[in-house]
């Protein structure tokens, strides 16, 4: 997910707040440290981080009035007189950010709407295999391994190893390739596994296929990675009932 991406889940105040924390990291007081102090490298060096810092925030591809900036710039890091009041500048500020703001939920809810569609068609062939089960809330599961422990009950925790994919083979996590299974209870993971697991007993193994709508929904999850309403395929080996 690209940063403009990102930037939706962040309100319009956070983000004016991080904006003015920028501003004042780089307004060294005219007293304190005279701009002359500063070499050519050092000032282009500060001018990145700015830009850097702005883009991660979602201000990406924005094509500023450069000469502007650095007149509104100079204005505040040496405590002159702005032509903008200070609420006049966040006036300014906001309705660029919210412009960001709905052009990202647009793009959102464009990108969730095909992972829908996707995801759906994936559900029906993916149901019509024989070896595969869907339950009544829509969950889908295969049986690899039975296993022949104990079941646990939706107040255990359990010990896992397991991979995650999206439809398209995607490996978002994987407790194998680190090399340690986890353990968690089951009451706090998405919906998917809280229902799967219960189906397995101990040493057995599934494979999921959990709808999006039983996992992150139309805001995905795992800090971008799962994007909006994904359907997620998990190969899920239950260890042990911890407790």
């Amino acid at each position: 997910m690209n940063k403009a991406k990102k930037f939706a889940i962040l309100s319009v105040k956070t983000v004016l707040i991080l904006i003015l924390c920028s501003f004042l990291l780089f307004a060294c007081k005219k007293e304190e440290v005279s701009p002359d102090a500063l070499d050519s490298d050092t000032s282009y060096a500060f001018g990145m981080l700015s830009a850097s810092q702005m883009s991660e925030m979602g201000f990406v591809g924005v094509s500023f009035d450069y000469k502007a900036f650095m007149e509104g710039f100079k204005a505040f890091n040496e405590a002159t007189e702005t032509r903008l009041t200070p609420v006049e500048a966040w006036e300014k500020i906001t309705v660029i950010v919210q412009k960001i703001q709905s052009q990202s939920n647009e793009e959102m809810w464009l990108l969730g709407e095909k992972n829908r569609e996707e995801g759906e068609q994936y559900l029906k062939l993916n149901g019509e295999r024989s070896n595969v089960s869907t339950t009544s809330s829509g969950l889908q599961y295969e049986v690899i391994v039975p296993g022949s422990g104990a079941k646990p009950g939706p107040g255990d925790v359990v010990r896992v190893h397991y991979e995650g994919t999206l439809i398209d083979g995607t490996i978002f996590d994987s407790s194998y390739r680190r090399g340690e299974p986890v353990e968690f209870g089951l009451d706090q993971v998405i919906l998917g596994w809280t229902e799967g697991l219960q189906l397995m007993k101990e040493g057995s193994t599934y494979r999921f296929a959990i709808p999006s709508n039983l996992a992150y929904g139309p805001n995905g999850g795992a800090s971008g990675i799962i994007p909006p309403n994904a359907t997620l395929l998990f190969k899920v080996e239950l260890i042990s009932i911890v407790k």
